[in-house]
């Protein structure tokens, strides 16, 4: 169920739980997000604009808050922003226009897209900007072999963002040779 609190500032939260939440949870959530109003509607009409539903991060930390607070059954928090515009300023690369709230905000009716197994690890890399060095190309491919089968996309993406630059600090931890000369210390040293 989904129940919806409106902010001071206009804005709109989206409170997503397993179960009906008893009066003293209500009330607690009222002081949670600044003196809100509880709208006891199922359904609201007007325009509102979000972060996207795959940046939960907000709502991983605002869940957790109404844990510490001993509210149990909350499974999802997400801030909605009211506009009389059909069309408002937002970034569209960031943020979603939703045409109403309903009971069916937070559901996503995306199957999960079939396992595409890779071909050509040299080519996926290129195509998709993996970063991957010639001697990971090679591991990857040694890899597929001494497991007999071909790698999924998930498996080379997972591998190419552990074995990045930022993970493995190949650059900074690395050796540098400089007009020749083999410094003794590295950036992190």
């Amino acid at each position: 169920m989904i129940l919806f609190f409106e902010g001071i500032s206009n804005n709109l939260i989206a409170v997503g739980t397993s179960e009906n939440l008893p009066e003293k949870d209500i009330e607690k959530l009222l002081w949670l997000f600044g003196e809100a109003k509880f709208l006891k509607k199922i359904k609201l009409k007007c325009f509102h604009w979000s972060k996207k539903r795959n940046d939960n991060s907000w709502s991983t930390n605002a869940v957790e808050i109404t844990q510490n607070m001993g509210i149990i059954g909350i499974k999802r928090i997400e801030e909605f922003h009211r506009t009389t515009s059909e069309k408002p300023h937002f970034d569209p690369m960031l943020q979603s226009l939703n045409k109403g709230l309903d009971q069916s905000i937070f559901t996503i009716d995306k199957k999960p897209d079939p396992v595409f197994y890779i071909d050509d690890i040299k080519q996926y890399n290129l195509s998709e900007g993996l970063a991957l060095n010639p001697e990971e190309v090679e591991y990857l491919d040694k890899l597929s072999v001494s497991i007999g089968r071909k790698l999924t996309d998930s498996e080379v993406f997972g591998f190419s963002q552990v074995n990045s630059e930022h993970c493995r600090h190949k650059i900074f931890n690395g050796t540098f040779v400089l007009s020749g000369e083999e410094k003794k210390k590295t950036l992190f040293r």
